[in-house]
Order: structure tokens, then C-alpha cells, then sequence
């Protein structure tokens, strides 16, 4: 059974979607299928005059290797381009946008990789260039930044155990979004399989962060909660999560996981999933396993 994620473009801000029940009130564009046993998933979007920039991951099973493509929409949400945005040997995910100081970066989940880049937009938005590396305490997963309070703030999860993937979500802080970085004393700030690995972009409530995080408890990316940050320092951190929001009806086929909120401006993008058993993806399973076990000389005697 394999996940494939649907990525969605909903006409709302992402603060009027905090609540269950509040993605049922709204229009949601749905950008086409990639085709079979592919997905596109962790969108990210900024907006550009009158065009919307939509950063998401690419993801093929027959290779495993995800890579970053970017969407193009008019105004009125009409899709224009779609054109590869940035591929590395190793997997990537997660392409979180930064804007500072008149340059444009991105932030993508790399952990296959050893490491957590950041890179900058050369030739916006189809050419980057890695300019830092991030050295935090743990290789990260899904890094997400924010500025509050005159500093840089980075949430994440470590790439260590399966369970610390989905469960311990660690702070680091910074002056700049190039670092250095210098990592919370309470790490793991918090661990809670519910709330704890970051799933889209911060926003600022009443003065606080609020943090989209994935609920894993039924499945990876099932549903979202909103983490309210209540004492955030560089020695302190209290937090606490909302209900979940699962996906809802409306959704038709796409209601086995949410794992992405991610605000640009009044529009909100969002991925929802189904579980996929189908002929092609169990032959590829099998041909994957015979693979796996069957040495190389007696594949090609």
C-alpha cells in the first residue's frame, strides 16, 4: 500500500483554517495527478506581483528519489508552468521558502543527504545555489524557520530513530537565517507523536507562533494540529496543540492524511492522501523484492 499525496490550493487564509471542519468551506483547486505511482507533496508557495510560485516535492516509486518542481498560477489560480526547480543525487522534500534581506532561499529536507542546505534563488525560481550549510545538533527533518522577536527560530525533528522522526521536535535559534545556529537546551522540546513534526509554514496569532504540525498517531502525515507556542527563549519552551485536522469529506478519495499547511497570502496550500493498492504498484513491490534478494549474477545469467 503506498501513500500518494494530492497537492491543493485552498482560496482561504491559513488562519481562517486552524479549526476542524474549517477546509470544508472552501473552494479548493486541485493541481492535475503527475501520473501513475508518482505524487506531489509538501507545497510551499510565494507570491511574485500577480503570480504564485508553488514549490512542492516530486516523488516517483520506481526511482525514490524525490526532487523539487515549481507551479506557476495566475491570479485567478489558473495553473501556467510547471518546470523542474531542484534535483540532487540524494532525496528532497520539503522546500520551505525564506525572503530576507532581498534575497530568496530555500530550505528543503535533505537528511539522505547528511546535512540541512540552504540555499538562494540565482535565477528565480528554477536555479539555486547552495550557500550554508546548517550545523544543528541532530541532521534535521523538515526544518522549518521563523522570525519572532528579533531573532530566527528552526523547528524540527532529528533524523535518528523512526520513532524521534515523528515525535521529538527540537529548536534551534539564530541572528540570521545563514547562522550560526545555536541549538535549545531542552532538546527535545517536546515528544508527542501528535504534534511534534513540523507540517508547514509558522504563522503569528496574537503575537505568537503558531506551528502547523502532523498528527502520526493513525499514519505518517494523518492529520494537522496547530501548536500554540506560549514561552518560546532560548532556555525556555512551553507549547500547546489544538484538536487534529483531518481531512475532510469533501475531499472524495483523499481522506487518509493531511500533512501540509502552508500559507501564502489568502490562499492557503495544502496535500491530502489515499491509500494506493493497485496492480502496477504490487508489481513493482515484487520486482523491487526479487531484486532485493536475488543476486546480481543470477539475475543476468
Amino acid at each position: 500500500m503506498k501513500d500518494m499525496w494530492r497537492v491543493g490550493l485552498v482560496q482561504a487564509p491559513m488562519a481562517d483554517l486552524l479549526k476542524p471542519g474549517a477546509l470544508a468551506q472552501h473552494p479548493v483547486t486541485w493541481i492535475p495527478d503527475p501520473g501513475p505511482l508518482r505524487f506531489l507533496a509538501d507545497p510551499m508557495g510565494v507570491w511574485r506581483g500577480e503570480r504564485l510560485y508553488v514549490f512542492a516535492e516530486i516523488y516517483d516509486y520506481r526511482d525514490r528519489v524525490g526532487a523539487i518542481e515549481v507551479l506557476t498560477f495566475d491570479a485567478a489560480l489558473n495553473l501556467l508552468s510547471r518546470e523542474p526547480a531542484l534535483k540532487e543525487p540524494w532525496h528532497l522534500s520539503y522546500p520551505f521558502i525564506i525572503e530576507e534581506d532581498g534575497e530568496t532561499y530555500m530550505l528543503p529536507e535533505a537528511h539522505k543527504s547528511g546535512r540541512l542546505t540552504l540555499y538562494r534563488a540565482e535565477d528565480f525560481p528554477t536555479k539555486w545555489t547552495p550557500v550554508q550549510t546548517i550545523e544543528l545538533d541532530q541532521v534535521a527533518i523538515d526544518a522549518t524557520p521563523v522570525f519572532h522577536d528579533g531573532r530566527w527560530w528552526l523547528f524540527y525533528t532529528p533524523a535518528t530513530t523512526k520513532a524521534e522522526k515523528v515525535s521529538a521536535l527540537h529548536v534551534a535559534w539564530a541572528d540570521k537565517i545563514t547562522g550560526p545556529w545555536t541549538p535549545h537546551v531542552g532538546n527535545p522540546v517536546r515528544f508527542d507523536r501528535s504534534s511534534s513534526r513540523p507540517g508547514g509554514t509558522p504563522i503569528i496569532v496574537d503575537g505568537a507562533i503558531v506551528l502547523p504540525m502532523q498528527d502520526c498517531r493513525k499514519t505518517y502525515g494523518g492529520a494537522i494540529r496547530a501548536l500554540r507556542v506560549t514561552i518560546l527563549t532560548p532556555d525556555r519552551f512551553e507549547a500547546r496543540a489544538d484538536e487534529p485536522i483531518p481531512p475532510p469529506p469533501s475531499f472524495g478519495r483523499l481522506t487518509d492524511g493531511l500533512h501540509t499547511l502552508s500559507a501564502a497570502g489568502p490562499v492557503t496550500l495544502i496535500d491530502a492522501k489515499r491509500f494506493e493498492v493497485s496492480p502496477r504498484s504490487l508489481a513493482l513491490d515484487v520486482r523491487r523484492e526479487w531484486t532485493r534478494r536475488v543476486p546480481k549474477r543470477a539475475r543476468t545469467a
